[in-house]
C-alpha cells in the first residue's frame, strides 16, 4: 500500500519519505539514498509534477538517488516461482529504462528482508546484470562462523548449468538492515541527535564520534577488507529526512576529523553499488558458495519454515494468476489487438503479490484478502483481453463477429460454473500456453447430460460421473450441479482447440452402477510423532474407460482423490483439507506423506524456484557443522514444483500445483505440508495466528500433487515437462453461443496453432508479450539440466520465426538480459577471483547463455 490509512496497523508512508529525501539530496551534493521497490515510487511518480520530476531525474544522472534492485517489489525467495520473479523485475525496470534511462539500470539485488535466500535468485539477478546481492537474514549458525572467518562476503555461484554467468559478488550485511546500536536518528527512534554547540550542556559530539568509532571498528571485524558498508535507515525511516541526513553531515564531518588524531575510520555517503566497484578494485580472491540459505534459524528452536506453507489458498492463486497472465500475454500478442495496457493490471497485481511478505503468507489476513482482491480485479481485466483477442482468432472470416463472449469459470476446481448450468448449448475452448501438443484431462460440472463434440465434430466418448460429496459439501459453493463430464483433449501447440456441448434432446443416463460415489513464518511441531488425521476412512472406487479413481474420505474435513488417466505415466492426487479444526486451541500443520521402501540414503532434492534442483541431506548443512536441535522443521525445505527420493533403480518425484513446505523426515519417505491453522501468533511481526475463515468456519483448501514413479535416468523427462504442463496449464473458456454446432463449425476455428513447425520438448516458451504494434519480447529457455538426461540435457537450436508465421517476418533482433533492459552486447559485468583459483571472466555478449 502507498499511504496506509489504517494507522492501526502500522504507520507507514512512502509518499512522504519520498518528499522528503528528495528535498535534502538537494541542499547537499555529497548526500546519498538508495530506493528499491518501484511499485511504491511508481505511484508518487505519477503525482509529481513536471519540476519535480526533472530534479529527480538530475538527482538519479549523478548517482545520488540509486535505485537498487528495481524490481516492482523486493520479492520472496522460498515461495515465487522463476517467471514471477522475472516478471516482475522487467516491470520495474521497463519503468525505470523509460523514465531515466541507462543510468537508472539497477547493478544491485537488494535483498535484505526475505526470510532465507534461494540459489536461483542468484542465477537470475546475474543474468539480469546485476553485479552484487546484499541480504541480512542468513541461519544464526551460519552467520556467527562467518563474521568469525571474514566470509561475510563470497562468490555464490549461482547455478551448475550456467557456470561463470551466473556467479554474484554477495554479501550478508553486518546489523541486520539497520544503523549500528544507538545510532539511529529517525523520528522514529530514541536514540541521542547529535547536539555540536559547545556551548550547550548536552554537547555529545565527542561520545557520538567514539560510539560510531567503535561500531565501525566491531563490524570491520566480519569483513575481509578495509571497506565496510553500514545501512543508516530501516523500514519506513526518513519520512522526516531532514533529521536523518543533518546528524549524518555531522557525523561524517567529526569522524572524519578524528583522523588527525589517529583514527583509521574514513567515513562518508556512498551506496551498494559504489561499495561492491571499491571492492572489486581490492582484486582478493574471494570465497565462494555453491547451496543456497535454506532454511533459515534464528535461534535453535526457530526454523522459518511454516511459511513455505503458509495461505495455502493464495500460494495457488498466485500461481493461477500467473497461468491466467501468460496465456493473456500470449493470445494479446497473437491476435495483435494491442490491448498490453489493460494486462497491466495484473501484471502490476503480480509484482504486488511476489512480495516477500505477500506470497509468502507473513502478512495480516486483511491484508492477505487485499492482495488477492487485487488479483481477481486483474484477472478480470486479462478476461476482457482474452475475449477480445478470440474474437480475432475464431471467426474464420475476419469481418464476422463473435456472437458470444468468452468467459472464464473461476470456481471449477470447486466443480462450479454457474453461466453454463441449465444452458442448451455452450462451447469450451482451451488454449495451451506451451510449445508443445499436449493431452489434457478436463472435467465439466453440469446439470444436465449432452454430446460433445471435438474441434473435428467427431462425438467425444466422455464419462458421466457424480461429483463426490466432499466436493459438493464445500462451503460457499453455490453450484446446483451434481455430476460431472470427465474426457480428454488433445491441444495444439500454443494454440486453442473448442469443444462443443449440446444438450441431449432425451432422457438418459450414461453413467453405470460402478459409478456410483505453526505461526505464519515459523514451524514448530509440539512433537516430531505425526498424528493421523484419523484412523478411519471411507473409499470409494470410479473405473471408467477415460480414469481410475479412489476417493478416500478420512474425516468431515480431509479427503484426497486418488486417479489414474489412460495411458499416463503419473498419478493424480487431488487433495482436499478444511475446515481444520482448533476447537481445542491447538494449531494444526497437515501433511500428506508418501512412504516406499526406496533407500534414499537422507537424502532428498527439492527445486529452486521452480527452475533448477539442490540436493539436500538430512540433518545437514553444507557449509557449517550443523548443530541438530529440531530434527522436522529444521529439515524443511521449499518445494516450489517438485521433491524427489532416489535409490540406483527407483525415484519417487511429486510434483506440486503451488509452493508448499517438505522434506524426507525418513528414508523412502516424502512428506509435505498442504494447509495450516495456527491457534496462536509466533510473535514475529503479524501479531495475529494464521487462522484463516471463509463462510464463517475455517478456510478449505484444495490441491493437487502429481506422482511419477520411475527409474532416475527415465524421471527427469517426465517430471521437467510435467511440471511445466502443471505450471503453464491449459486455460479454458467458456461461451454461450445462441446457434447449431453446425453454423458454428461454418462460422469459427475450432483448432489452430501459432507454430509453423514443431520446437524441440526441452524448450519452453518463458514470455511472449507485445510491447507495442511492432516489437515482441520473447524468452525461450532449455529448461533441462545439464547431464539430467541423455536426450534432453543436450543443446539445441530454434527458428524464433516459427513463433511468428501469423505475424509477420521479423526483421530486427536484439538479443537482451533477463530483465529486458539493455542489449546483451552491451553489459559489462565486474570480473571476480575466488579462492579456490577460479575467474569470473567472461564474454557475456557471446555466451551468456550458450548453456542454457
Amino acid at each position: 500500500m502507498f499511504s496506509l490509512a489504517r494507522n492501526d496497523i502500522q504507520h507507514a508512508s512512502v509518499q512522504y519519505i519520498l518528499d522528503s529525501v528528495i528535498e535534502e539530496l538537494v541542499q547537499n551534493p555529497e548526500r546519498r539514498f538508495i530506493y528499491v521497490e518501484i511499485a511504491f515510487f511508481w505511484r508518487w511518480w505519477n503525482q509529481q509534477s513536471n519540476d519535480t520530476r526533472n530534479i529527480v531525474k538530475e538527482l538519479v544522472n549523478a548517482g545520488r538517488l540509486e535505485f537498487i534492485s528495481g524490481g516492482w517489489c523486493m520479492h520472496d525467495e522460498a515461495t515465487t516461482y522463476y517467471n514471477s520473479i522475472i516478471d516482475q523485475h522487467t516491470l520495474g525496470a521497463e519503468f525505470l529504462r523509460d523514465q531515466f534511462g541507462e543510468c537508472a539500470r539497477p547493478k544491485i539485488g537488494w535483498q535484505i528482508d526475505p526470510f532465507g535466500h534461494s540459489r536461483e535468485v542468484a542465477s537470475l539477478f546475474a543474468q539480469m546484470g546485476f553485479d552484487g546481492l546484499f541480504f541480512a537474514r542468513a541461519d544464526y549458525q551460519d552467520s556467527d562462523l562467518r563474521n568469525s572467518t571474514k566470509t561475510m562476503e563470497m562468490i555464490w555461484k549461482g547455478s551448475a548449468n550456467l557456470g561463470r554467468q551466473s556467479w554474484l559478488f554477495t554479501g550478508l550485511l553486518a546489523d541486520f538492515y539497520d544503523p549500528p546500536d544507538s545510532l539511529c536518528f529517525d523520528r522514529s527512534c530514541g536514540d541521542q541527535p547529535i547536539i555540536d554547540d559547545p556551548s550547550l550542556n548536552d554537547y555529545n559530539v565527542p561520545e557520538r564520534v567514539q560510539t560510531f568509532i567503535n561500531a565501525a571498528h566491531d563490524q570491520a571485524y566480519g569483513f575481509a577488507t578495509n571497506h565496510i558498508m553500514m545501512t543508516m535507515g530501516s523500514d519506513f525511516h526518513y519520512e522526516n529526512a531532514n533529521l536523518w541526513f543533518k546528524n549524518l553531515d555531522k557525523l561524517i564531518k567529526y569522524v572524519n576529523a578524528q583522523q588527525t588524531n589517529g583514527s583509521d575510520v574514513n567515513v562518508f555517503y556512498s551506496t551498494p553499488s559504489c561499495y561492491v566497484y571499491a571492492l572489486n578494485k581490492v582484486d582478493r580472491a574471494w570465497t565462494s558458495k555453491t547451496d543456497d540459505f535454506f532454511p533459515l534459524g534464528d535461534t535453535p528452536h526457530g526454523f522459518w519454515t511454516g511459511y513455505f506453507t503458509s495461505r495455502a489458498a493464495l500460494k495457488r492463486y498466485e500461481r493461477h494468476s500467473n497461468n491466467i497472465l501468460q496465456a493473456t500475454r500470449q493470445l494479446n500478442a497473437l491476435s495483435q489487438i494491442n490491448l498490453r495496457n489493460d494486462i497491466f493490471y495484473l501484471s502490476e497485481a503480480m509484482g504486488i503479490v511476489q512480495h516477500h511478505d505477500a506470497i509468502s503468507g507473513t502478512e495480516k489476513q486483511n491484508v492477505a484478502d487485499d492482495y488477492a482482491q487485487r488479483l481477481s480485479e486483474g484477472i478480470d481485466k486479462a478476461a476482457d483481453v482474452i475475449n477480445n483477442a478470440y474474437a480475432k482468432l475464431l471467426p474464420n472470416d475476419s469481418k464476422l463477429p463473435m456472437n458470444a463472449t468468452q468467459f472464464l469459470c473461476q470456481y471449477s476446481n470447486i466443480s462450479e460454473c454457474l453461466p453454463i448450468e441449465g444452458q442448451k448449448q455452450f462451447t469450451l475452448t482451451f488454449w495451451n500456453p506451451t510449445i508443445h501438443p499436449i493431452i489434457h484431462h478436463v472435467r465439466v460440472p453440469v446439470t444436465k447430460e449432452y454430446l460433445i463434440r471435438d474441434p473435428m465434430g467427431s462425438i467425444v466418448s466422455a464419462e458421466y460421473v457424480p461429483i463426490s460429496t466432499t466436493t459438493r459439501n464445500i462451503p460457499g459453493r453455490k453450484s446446483s450441479a451434481q455430476n460431472q463430464y470427465i474426457f480428454t483433449t488433445s491441444l495444439p501447440a500454443l494454440g486453442f482447440s473448442t469443444y462443443y456441448f449440446e444438450a441431449k434432446s432425451f432422457a438418459g443416463n450414461n453413467s453405470r452402477p460402478e459409478f456410483q460415489s505453526s505461526g505464519a513464518y515459523v514451524f514448530r511441531p509440539l512433537t516430531s510423532k505425526i498424528q493421523p488425521v484419523s484412523t478411519t476412512r471411507t473409499i470409494t472406487c470410479t473405473k471408467t474407460e477415460t480414469v481410475q479413481s479412489a476417493l478416500i474420505v478420512f474425516n468431515a474435513w480431509a479427503s484426497q482423490e486418488v486417479s489414474l488417466f489412460h495411458g499416463m505415466q503419473t498419478v493424480e492426487i487431488e487433495w482436499t483439507v478444511g475446515p481444520v479444526p482448533i476447537d481445542d486451541n491447538v494449531g494444526k500443520e497437515i501433511i500428506i506423506r508418501y512412504d516406499t521402501d526406496i533407500e534414499s540414503a537422507s537424502k532428498y532434492y527439492t527445486d529452486a524456484n521452480g527452475r533448477e534442483v539442490l540436493e539436500r541431506i538430512r540433518n545437514y548443512r553444507p557449509t557449517w557443522n550443523y548443530s541438530i536441535v529440531e530434527n522436522v522443521s529444521g529439515n524443511y525445505y521449499p518445494i516450489n514444483s517438485r521433491i524427489w527420493i532416489k535409490d540406483h533403480t527407483r525415484q519417487l518425484t511429486v510434483l506440486t500445483d503451488r509452493s508448499e513446505g517438505g522434506a524426507s523426515i525418513q528414508d523412502g519417505s516424502i512428506e509435505i505440508m498442504v494447509h495450516r491453522r495456527i491457534a496462536h501468533d509466533d510473535s514475529l511481526g503479524i501479531n495475529e495466528p494464521l487462522n484463516e475463515t471463509a463462510f464463517g468456519e475455517g478456510l478449505v483448501v484444495r490441491g493437487k500433487h502429481i506422482l511419477i514413479l520411475e527409474s532416475p535416468e527415465n524421471s527427469s523427462r517426465i517430471h521437467r515437462v510435467g511440471a511445466q504442463q502443471l505450471f503453464m496449464h491449459p486455460i479454458a473458456t467458456y461461451a454461450l453461443p445462441q446457434t447449431s454446432y453446425t453454423n458454428y463449425s461454418k462460422a469459427y476455428h475450432q483448432t489452430w496453432s501459432a507454430l509453423s513447425e514443431s520446437m524441440p520438448l526441452n524448450v519452453h516458451l518463458l514470455t511472449l508479450d507485445q510491447l507495442n504494434s511492432k516489437q515482441f519480447l520473447i524468452r525461450v529457455e532449455h529448461y533441462f539440466e545439464l547431464n539430467e538426461d541423455d536426450i534432453y540435457s543436450h543443446p539445441v537450436e530454434v527458428d524464433l520465426q516459427a513463433f511468428f508465421k501469423s505475424l509477420g517476418t521479423i526483421t530486427d533482433l536484439t538479443e537482451l538480459t533477463l530483465a529486458a533492459n539493455m542489449p546483451l552486447s552491451q553489459l559489462h559485468r565486474l570480473d571476480w577471483r575466488t579462492t579456490d583459483k577460479e575467474s569470473s571472466h567472461i564474454d557475456m555478449s557471446s555466451e551468456f547463455y550458450s548453456n542454457q
